[in-house]
């Protein structure tokens, strides 16, 4: 139902009972989006950002899980399809390990990368490289072409400050995607922003 939001942050809220969340304020509406640790320290404090999303109904109870890029979102979908793997358990996943890292762990059977994620033990850990090699080998080739902000967790707090300040200057997602694309692979520095900020704008200028 919901592909991603554009809105500002108006709260992180990293140990409530119920989970980690951020909240994202949109049109005058705020939504509680429920993400891992690893996500909200990545997220300014403040400011105006995209935040993939997948919602998740059951019988009792119906809310957003939250994501940097549709790559993780889809990983997400992959892991919580395994047969005892839950929202929250894939969004640990996620939480603790990279994406490539799953998947190199999934299509390698290297089971033992993935219980380094607590609460994930040798059985469930085979089950997962078991159900999901097929699906990572047709689906790595497909990631790995991704701009490299997707899988460098390092460069990806420089990229979401370039990105809020872009998209406050009234600049597109696709401009925007393309731009930083193109700026990462230019620069020395990939985790100084102002230095990538600028060189998306010389882009975007020509």
């Amino acid at each position: 139902m919901f592909s991603f939001l554009r809105g500002d942050i108006a709260a992180k809220q990293p140990n409530t009972p119920f989970g980690t969340f951020l909240v994202l304020e949109v049109n005058g509406t705020g939504y509680s989006i429920m993400v891992n640790i690893k996500t909200l320290n990545k997220l300014p404090d403040k400011g105006n950002v995209i935040i993939y999303t997948q919602l998740i109904h059951r019988e009792d109870t119906m809310y957003l899980c939250g994501f940097l890029s549709p790559q993780e979102r889809d990983l997400f979908n992959f892991l919580q399809s395994v047969s005892g793997i839950g929202v929250k358990v894939a969004l640990k996943l996620l939480g603790e390990l990279e994406p490539l890292d799953i998947i190199s762990a999934v299509v390698k059977e290297d089971y033992k990368i993935l219980t380094k994620t607590k609460g994930i033990g040798p059985k469930i850990a085979q089950r997962i490289t078991f159900e999901l090699k097929d699906k990572m080998v047709n689906w790595r080739p497909e990631l790995e072409k991704q701009p490299k902000i997707q899988t460098q967790a390092k460069q990806l707090a420089s990229y979401i400050e370039a990105e809020s300040v872009l998209l406050s200057l009234g600049y597109n997602e696709g401009e925007i995607k393309e731009s930083l694309s193109i700026a990462m692979d230019s620069i020395k520095d990939q985790e100084d922003t102002e230095a990538l900020l600028q060189s998306a704008l010389r882009w975007l200028s020509i």
